[in-house]
């Protein structure tokens, strides 16, 4: 089921390439329907009380350097797909596109799913690097000002990152003569290796996972990418891709590394905080909607850092407080994704009426488009954290988990949270408030078709918010089985 996953997207892509252009953009959300069929059987099929790997497929790849076809799904990695399978039609609802636009879409919907479920190192960064080709194209093909330079930052960085962390593990490999996950996490436990060799392993793989979340101070390919890219492909960049760094480090750094995570901890926890401040306050002094958006997501993420490197960083806390930091780590990863990936749709909803994204272009909009301004300022709420909102569940958990196992640095990274609500205040009172801008006074409301896309997004975050519990429901075990782990 998993493998049907992986090529229903590819499969799309390939029908594409011959299909007439007036049917393309059809053509990709019927795959993508399938595909979140399949992701939905593979929710219904998983069994929420069973520790572990469920749904493993292992096969004979290439024996000779230990490669498996060996895939499965957990909690988190069940999360991840869901997340990819709402994601990506989101963003194909977003502007109408051309017909490669949607194939390398597809493709990139193939790889996600594949980096999510591989449990081998070898498959695993196949899929990794895989994601990498289509959103360099996205931003290169399709982007707009600044494109050219911005894809080839985006590109470096992340390649620079990718074969730190290759080396790495071929050096794994050949001290310890397996890529299979599961194994070396057993490694890990006693010290997956020894002197400096281990230190240079880590530094490889830290590397690598640091610069796709992004990380403080490897983040700062990120806000032109996001500006320069199209708006579907911003809400996948943001909303899924930035996943698979966090999902990295859960599935690859914290498990082989425990002690030497344990060694650098402050120094882990300094620069989760800075992503958090640093990016926050970058975020203030944007004039681009885009921009601003793309140093809160940042931000955001920092937030999953800093509750990641509390619970293994820090001297092992009550259980209970370990368990709320990774469960909190968790929902924030799919909360973030769904309203991330909102605020870029509503930013290319103001940028095709206005044909410009600034804070200043616009002004007095509540009076011509309620709608708009309305559920644009939901979102905002959501990314703020207001209580009733899917945002807040998430922040909530990984602040009491983490005041408990390292309180100063939770406690300065709470400056982020002001800067951030001051930051989307400026921005609402800009756009919203004020006399109407002669350049917006004909402005149309929402319309139709952009209501079916976002009332049920709306309704998710506050059913998300109000009642969470069957988000939790997916990783509560897999969140127990690690918190035991840890401490």
């Amino acid at each position: 089921m998993i493998t049907g996953l992986i090529f229903i997207p590819l499969a799309g892509a390939l029908l594409l390439s011959f299909a007439p252009r007036n049917y393309a953009r059809g053509i990709a959300l019927g795959f993508n329907v399938f595909s979140a069929l399949f992701a939905v059987m593979l929710w219904l099929n998983f069994d929420t009380g069973a520790p572990g790997l469920q749904m493993v497929e292992r096969h004979p790849w290439i024996p000779a350097i230990g490669a498996e076809y060996l895939v499965g799904i957990d909690g988190l990695s069940l999360l991840l797909v869901l997340l990819t399978s709402l994601i990506i039609p989101f963003a194909f609802f977003a502007q109408r596109m051309s017909r490669g636009f949607y194939a390398v879409m597809l493709v990139m919907q193939s790889a996600l799913y594949g980096t999510f479920t591989a449990q081998n190192f070898v498959l695993w960064f196949l899929f990794y690097e895989m994601s990498l080709i289509p959103a360099f194209l996205l931003i290169k093909l399709w982007g707009g000002e600044n494109r050219d330079r911005a894809a080839t930052k985006f590109f470096v960085y992340t390649f620079l990152g990718s074969v730190a962390m290759l080396l790495s593990f071929l050096g794994i490999y050949f001290a310890r003569g397996t890529f299979d996950f599961a194994a070396l996490a057993d490694l890990g436990k006693n010290g997956l290796l020894t002197g400096n060799v281990a230190w240079l392993a880590f530094a490889g793989v830290f590397l690598g996972l640091a610069v796709k979340v992004p990380l403080f101070p490897f983040h700062t390919w990120l806000p032109d990418a996001y500006e320069s890219a199209p708006v579907g492909a911003s809400m996948v960049l943001t909303g899924v891709l930035s996943k698979m760094g966090v999902y990295g480090f859960v599935r690859l750094l914290l498990p082989l590394f425990p002690n030497e995570i344990k060694t650098v901890g402050p120094w882990l926890l300094g620069l989760a905080v800075c992503s958090i401040v640093f990016a926050s306050l970058a975020a203030w002094a944007q004039s681009d909607l885009k921009r601003m958006i793309a140093y809160l997501s940042v931000n955001h993420l920092g937030y999953c850092m800093l509750g990641l490197f509390a619970v293994t960083a820090t001297a092992a806390g009550p259980l209970i407080d370990t368990q709320a930091a990774l469960s909190g780590v968790f929902i924030q990863i799919f909360n973030h994704g769904i309203t991330a990936a909102a605020l870029f749709y509503y930013v290319g909803l103001l940028e095709q009426r206005r044909g410009l994204r600034g804070i200043d272009d616009f002004g007095g909009l509540m009076q011509r488009t309620p709608l708009l301004c309305g559920w644009m300022s939901v979102a905002m709420f959501s990314s703020l954290g207001l209580p009733g909102l899917n945002g807040f569940i998430g922040e909530f958990l990984i602040f009491k988990g983490s005041f408990a196992m390292a309180a100063w640095f939770t406690a300065v990274a709470v400056i982020g949270l002001l800067v951030t609500a001051i930051a989307f205040m400026r921005a609402m009172q800009s756009l919203f408030s004020g006399p109407l801008v002669e350049s917006c006074s004909a402005f149309p409301d929402l319309q139709r078709n952009e209501k079916l896309v976002i009332v049920p997004v709306t309704v998710l975050m506050f059913v998300i918010g109000i009642a969470p519990q069957f988000v939790f429901n997916i990783f509560n075990t897999t969140v127990v089985q690690m918190a035991r782990l840890f401490a």
